[in-house]
């Protein structure tokens, strides 16, 4: 049986792959720049992420949420640990409590001056395809590393349920981080639940008061529970702008430019 990083690496190489593929196919809106240069711009920051995270978790091993899960399972720590709940039952309030943490996370990111000054770099994007995913500088995927490790300490969830929703989380991403257009009675009804490009794509909008609603990846209850969820951009996704006010006439689709920013007034 493939190991678990092989397994996560199919499947989130498949994800890249079908839903660039369709965002091609049926787009939502003209792009400002070339794949070119923003894909290699965004892949390589996942690249050096992965690298740091690599290197981090030689020094740290528990660094990595599954390996975080099968510590808390052999030390018998963790909220679920100690409920006694059928497989089933635990894997799916797993995936779903962490899905809250990675959305009260992100909210976090917005709310603290310091973690906004990272993430930034994912929103500075000029465009919005699937290659915004991987967008996310090699600092704030490490401090997300160490957020979901505390929060799989405390649950104490099943490996299974990890993996299960590491997958989840890459695959979703690349979903609603598409540039696709889908019928509209569609996106209704799949985002009743979970979170759709359009959606997503209002999460990106240059103006402040729309990228700071819907914060969600996977579930969209999140955004409804907590009043941040906002239906649609007020220009319209064909005429809305996408990116940070700041940094309209900037090189966001260069590397050096973007790892840089953080540190950026």
């Amino acid at each position: 049986m493939p190991s678990e990083p092989i397994v996560r690496l199919a499947v989130f190489a498949g994800a890249f792959i079908l839903f660039s593929g369709l965002e091609a196919m049926f787009p939502r809106r003209q792009r400002r720049h070339s794949r070119t240069e923003r894909w290699l711009t965004n892949g390589m920051m996942l690249v050096v992420g992965t690298v740091l995270l690599r290197g981090a978790a030689i020094a740290l091993p528990l660094i990595a949420a599954v390996a975080a899960a099968d510590y808390a399972a052999a030390s018998g720590i963790g909220v679920f640990n100690f409920a006694g709940l059928p497989l089933w039952l635990e894997i799916m309030l797993a995936v779903i409590v962490l899905d809250f943490a990675v959305w009260l996370q992100h909210l976090l990111s917005h709310k603290i001056p310091v973690l906004w000054r990272i993430h930034r770099v994912h929103h500075a994007d000029h465009d919005f395809d699937a290659s915004t995913a991987l967008r996310f500088h090699p600092i704030e995927l490490f401090l997300s590393a160490v957020y979901k490790l505390g929060v799989v300490l405390i649950l104490g969830p099943t490996v299974l349920a990890v993996v299960l929703f590491e997958i989840i989380l890459n695959a979703s991403a690349m979903f609603n981080h598409a540039n696709l257009a889908l019928p509209q009675r569609f996106d209704t009804v799949v985002r009743s639940l979970f979170v759709t490009p359009d959606m997503h794509r209002v999460h990106h909008s240059v103006h402040r008061s729309e990228h700071n609603q819907n914060y969600g990846f996977c579930l969209s209850i999140w955004d409804r529970i907590f009043r941040t969820y906002t239906a649609a951009p007020r220009d319209g996704h064909a005429e809305m702008t996408i990116g940070l006010a700041s940094y309209q006439d900037q090189p966001t689709e260069n590397l050096g430019w973007s790892l840089w920013l953080p540190v950026r007034r």
